[in-house]
C-alpha cells in the first residue's frame, strides 16, 4: 500500500488523519511480520485451532471489506465473491463459511493473489477515509478501531501458529533470529497486599477504544488479598516437574488430570529434554530453557495445578485489574523484538504485569453485569464465547505495542497451550 499523503488532508478534521495514518500503521505491521516468510511457510495448517498466515491474511482484509467497504463506500466492487466465503471465521450472521480445520487445504487463491486482494482493499479503505462524508465517518469510528483492534489480534496469532506450525518440523526452523535479552536472575518473588471491600472494574466508555466485552464498568466485591511480584518461572517450573507434578492428580482438576492423562503431558508445550537438559521451541527456533524467564504455553489445567503445589492460588480477574490499576501498559510487548518471555528487573512493585506472559486467572469469560451485545454480525464477535473458556489477562512478548490494558479480557480454553500464556500466583491475605 502507499504511504498516505496526510499532509494533503484538510486540517479541519483531524480525526481522518488519525484514521488514515492508524490504518497505514495497522495494515503495514501486518506486512513487516509475514515479509520474510517463503510462500510455502504461509499455507499449511498445524492443527485445527490454528490458521495459515495466508488466511489471517485474508481474513482481516476481508474484514474491512465486509463490515466498512461493501455496506457503506459507493461503488466498491470486491474483486472475488468467493473470499466471503472462504474468508469469514464465525460470523453467522454474514453467512456460510470455508470450515475452519480446513483452512489448510486452501491453495487457492496463491499467496500473490492474497496479496492482491490485500492490496485492492487497502487502496480502497485508503479513498473511502479519505472521502467519506465526515458524519457517515464519525458515525464509523467506532467500527473502524474494531477493525484496528482486531487485525491486531491476528498479528498476534500469525506468531502463534507460526510457532505452532515450525515446531511440527524436525528442523526447528526459525522464525526470527535470535535476540539477546538483558541477562537477569530472577529475584526471589515478594508479596504485594491488596485490601479488600467494594471495588470497580471495567472499562470506562469514552475513553478510547474498548473491545463490548470490557464492560460495563460495575461495582465488584474483593477480599484482602496478595498478588506475587512476577510470573512463575521456568526454573520454578522444573521444580514442579521434578516433585512429580504431572503425575500426581491430587493437585489436578478432574478435567485437567483427565487432559494430562489423554495427551501424555509431561512439562509445557515446546519443551523438549535433550541428554538431561530442558529446551524449548521458539520463535527462534530450539533454544535452551532460561530458568529466570516467565513459564510460558501453559493451559490453565496446568497453571492451577502449579499453584495448588505451590501452596498458593490463580488471582481473580477483578484482583488482577485492581493490582494493574494506575500501572503503565507496557513492558515485554511486539516492539521489544525478543518475541519470548524474558527475566523480571529487579525492582520494587509488580513486575511483568503488562507484556511477556498472558496470565491466567480463576474467572470464567462471562458477561459483566448490564452487557448487551451489539446488534448484527459484529455482535458476534465477544458475546457469543462467553461459555466454557477463562480470562487471561495482561498481554504476552508478541502482543503489539499498546494494545491493551488493565481492563483487556483474553480468554481461551482451559486446556489450550499454543498462546504465549504463563502464570502469576495469588494468596488470600489476612
Amino acid at each position: 500500500m502507499s504511504p498516505v499523503d496526510v499532509a494533503s488532508l484538510r486540517p479541519e478534521i483531524p480525526e481522518r488523519r488519525r484514521l488514515l495514518q492508524r490504518f497505514a500503521a495497522v495494515r503495514g505491521q501486518t506486512a513487516a511480520l509475514v515479509r520474510d516468510l517463503a510462500p510455502e511457510d504461509m499455507v499449511p495448517q498445524s492443527m485445527p485451532d490454528a490458521s495459515p498466515a495466508k488466511w489471517h491474511i485474508a481474513h482481516v482484509t476481508w474484514f474491512f471489506e465486509t463490515f466498512l467497504l461493501i455496506p457503506h463506500a459507493p461503488g466498491y466492487r470486491p474483486i472475488d465473491p468467493i473470499y466471503g466465503f472462504l474468508f469469514n471465521s464465525y460470523y453467522e450472521a454474514v453467512g456460510a463459511r470455508h470450515p475452519r480445520p480446513q483452512r489448510g487445504l486452501l491453495t487457492r487463491p496463491t499467496v500473490a493473489e492474497v496479496f492482491a486482494y490485500r492490496a485492492h482493499v487497502d487502496a480502497a479503505m485508503t479513498r473511502f477515509l479519505e472521502t467519506a462524508d465526515d458524519a457517515l465517518l464519525a458515525d464509523l469510528v467506532p467500527l473502524i478501531e474494531l477493525g484496528f483492534a482486531h487485525e491486531e489480534q491476528h498479528q498476534e496469532l500469525i506468531l502463534m501458529d507460526l510457532l505452532h506450525l515450525f515446531a511440527q518440523n524436525a528442523m526447528a526452523p526459525a522464525y526470527r533470529p535470535f535476540r539477546p535479552a538483558p541477562a537477569r536472575t530472577a529475584a526471589p518473588a515478594t508479596w504485594h497486599r491488596f485490601d479488600g471491600g467494594i471495588d470497580e472494574i471495567g472499562a470506562d466508555t469514552g475513553r478510547g477504544f474498548v473491545f463490548d466485552c470490557e464492560g460495563p464498568r460495575h461495582d465488584i466485591l474483593l477480599r484482602p488479598f496478595k498478588l506475587a511480584s512476577r510470573c512463575v518461572t521456568n526454573g520454578e517450573w522444573k521444580a514442579f516437574i521434578a516433585d512429580g507434578g504431572y503425575t500426581r492428580p491430587e493437585f489436578w482438576l478432574s478435567d485437567g488430570w483427565a487432559t494430562v492423562q489423554r495427551e501424555g503431558w509431561q512439562a509445557p508445550l515446546y519443551w523438549t529434554q535433550n541428554d538431561g537438559a530442558w529446551q524449548a521451541m521458539t520463535l527462534a527456533g530450539l533454544q535452551p530453557v532460561d530458568d529466570h524467564a516467565p513459564v510460558c504455553h501453559v493451559s490453565f489445567f496446568e497453571a492451577d495445578a502449579f499453584a495448588r503445589w505451590a501452596g498458593k492460588r490463580l488471582p481473580t480477574e477483578g484482583e488482577w485489574e485492581r493490582a494493574a490499576r494506575g500501572l503503565t501498559p507496557s513492558g515485554n510487548t511486539l516492539g521489544t523484538g525478543f518475541l519470548r518471555p524474558v527475566a523480571a528487573e529487579v525492582g520494587p512493585g509488580l513486575q511483568q504485569m503488562f507484556g511477556d506472559v498472558w496470565e491466567w486467572t480463576q474467572s470464567p469469560f462471562s458477561p459483566y453485569p448490564g452487557f448487551r451485545p451489539a446488534q448484527g454480525a459484529v455482535g458476534e464477535y465477544n458475546g457469543k464465547f462467553m461459555s466454557s473458556q477463562m480470562v487471561l489477562r495482561g498481554g504476552c512478548c508478541t502482543t503489539p505495542d499498546g494494545h491493551v490494558r488493565a481492563s483487556y479480557r483474553n480468554f481461551f480454553y482451559p486446556a489450550m497451550r499454543w498462546m504465549f500464556a504463563g502464570v502469576r500466583l495469588a494468596e488470600d491475605a489476612a
